[in-house]
């Protein structure tokens, strides 16, 4: 074991992540986000249940939010409310680690060291194995050189050294879990494809749930994967259907029973559909709009709330609808730059040079371009085969939820090990195969025309992102541009 190349990338994998998590020993959290899960894990750990904004907490928010508390007749101020709004693993799994750590500000290290064992590095291995179910070893027209690297390597080294991966675990959220379980999720769903046993099925199942139970807008992707999973195996399917079905439906009684109606894995979606589709936005998310509905502590009430203003907005100007989901599949495949910019201009890390700036600005922005753009002419390469198939669906049904409801440039880091992977297999095949797919067949066709089309896409997207935000861009390369305190 301790000489395959599975191993070999995720020890690369951990070293790469615990670097930046050990430069960061001492840093304490500072997104609105990471403060409701740390309540969350807090109450967990301390044996409260899924609850936050004790009036310790509420006294912290106190600068800047007024929450509204006449409504809850059950408030307790020590302990918090029952909340919903959050799906729940990714608190469990804080609190496991605040469990055995303790409470103390040591606590942020700890997660995050645990996150980059368990969560971060696994993710390198899982690409090659993910790869070698895809495309294993087989190569169309080789190119000499990379033809000694196949596809599941190259892929495997693409995620184990992908700059915003390797910084991802130093934040608290549930990105973190949800990029592994995807992962490996699909891995187990292709094994499904490939004279399964009954183990596949049950780990599929309960996989999907998990990544479910993680970030609840996986759930298209999850109902897609079982019809395939009926219409290839038949009442075999039922095998990843009922442990998926067990695993989720305790979270979702407890919440119907909190609400005391039908209730789902976590009641956002009111509050993104407000963002989305807030006339102040842009279909991403908005800072003041983002602070309207979090006053509302009932998590029901909000979501209600959040719901039929977005209805009232789209009725008001219904002529948005389209150009709001264009705006959202453009932030969904955007640069990789707010973090960055967010950081920088608050002066979280000082001034920086500008060579230097740039520098750093080149190794978080070139990464995805150059494997988007080649993903993009991988796409040639997919056949009509079980597990291209399902790859197909996972982007449709993970990208389509995004449009038309809130979207973000993070929101495509979960898909990377996937990009990655077709950017691989480009790599390895060449130019040489777009014009093979094209003389092939009909679907060849289809398919060439289809990469050509998702280039353009991104390089013209990427050409009017930097046109609209260049205002921002200079006064970031300008001398004062660590001082310009931009929103998140």
């Amino acid at each position: 074991m301790f000489k395959s190349f599975a191993f070999r990338i995720y020890v690369v994998a951990l070293i790469l992540r615990l670097i930046p998590v050990f430069l960061a020993r001492d840093l304490g959290i500072g997104l609105d986000d990471m403060f409701q899960y740390d309540m969350l894990a807090r109450s967990l750990a301390q044996g409260h249940g899924f609850r936050w904004y004790a009036q310790a907490d509420l006294d912290r928010f106190a600068s800047f939010l007024t929450f509204d508390l006449s409504s809850l007749e059950n408030y307790d101020p020590a302990l918090g409310v029952p909340t919903s709004f959050r799906a729940p693993l990714y608190p469990i799994f804080l609190a496991i680690v605040y469990f055995f750590n303790g409470i103390d500000p040591s606590r942020f290290f700890a997660a995050r060291l645990t996150q980059a064992i368990f969560l971060g590095a696994p993710l390198a291995p899982l690409t090659y194995f993910v790869a070698k179910r895809l495309f294993g070893l087989k190569v169309l027209a080789p190119v000499s050189s990379t033809a000694s690297l196949p596809t599941p390597k190259i892929a495997a080294w693409i995620v184990a050294a992908y700059p915003l991966l390797l910084v991802y675990p130093l934040g608290l959220g549930t990105e973190n879990p949800f990029f592994v379980l995807l992962l490996a999720s699909f891995h187990f769903l292709l094994s499904t494809t490939e004279k399964p046993s009954a183990f596949h099925f049950l780990l599929s199942g309960c996989f999907l749930a998990l990544t479910s139970l993680t970030r609840s807008v996986i759930l298209p992707f999850a109902l897609a994967a079982f019809c395939l999973l009926i219409y290839w195996h038949g009442r075999r399917a039922i095998l990843a259907i009922l442990p998926f079905s067990l695993l989720i439906t305790p979270w979702i009684v407890r919440n119907s029973l909190l609400h005391q109606k039908p209730t789902g894995i976590e009641t956002s979606m009111g509050y993104n559909l407000y963002l989305g589709y807030h006339p102040q936005g842009d279909g991403s998310f908005v800072f003041g709009p983002s602070l309207d509905l979090l006053t509302i502590l009932d998590d029901a009430e909000r979501d209600r709330v959040g719901a039929q203003k977005s209805l009232e907005f789209v009725k008001a100007q219904p002529e948005r609808f389209i150009p709001l989901a264009i705006n959202r599949l453009r932030f969904f495949f955007g640069l990789e730059k707010r973090v960055l910019m967010y950081f920088y201009s608050n002066n979280i890390v000082g001034y920086v040079p500008l060579p230097l700036l740039l520098t750093i600005s080149a190794i978080l922005l070139l990464p995805f371009i150059i494997v988007s753009t080649s993903a993009a002419l991988g796409l040639s390469l997919l056949r009509w085969k079980p597990g291209h198939i399902l790859l197909a669906l996972l982007f449709i049904t993970y990208v389509t939820p995004h449009v038309f409801i809130l979207s973000e440039d993070r929101f495509h880091l979960a898909l990377v090990p996937y990009i990655a992977i077709l950017a691989a297999q480009f790599w390895m095949n060449g130019f040489g195969t777009l014009s093979a797919r094209w003389r092939e067949s009909q679907t060849g066709k289809i398919l060439v025309i289809l990469s050509i089309l998702s280039l353009v896409f991104l390089v013209t997207n990427w050409i009017l992102e930097l046109a609209r935000d260049w205002d921002k861009i200079s006064q970031l390369l300008g001398p004062d541009g660590n001082q310009t305190y931009f929103p998140y």
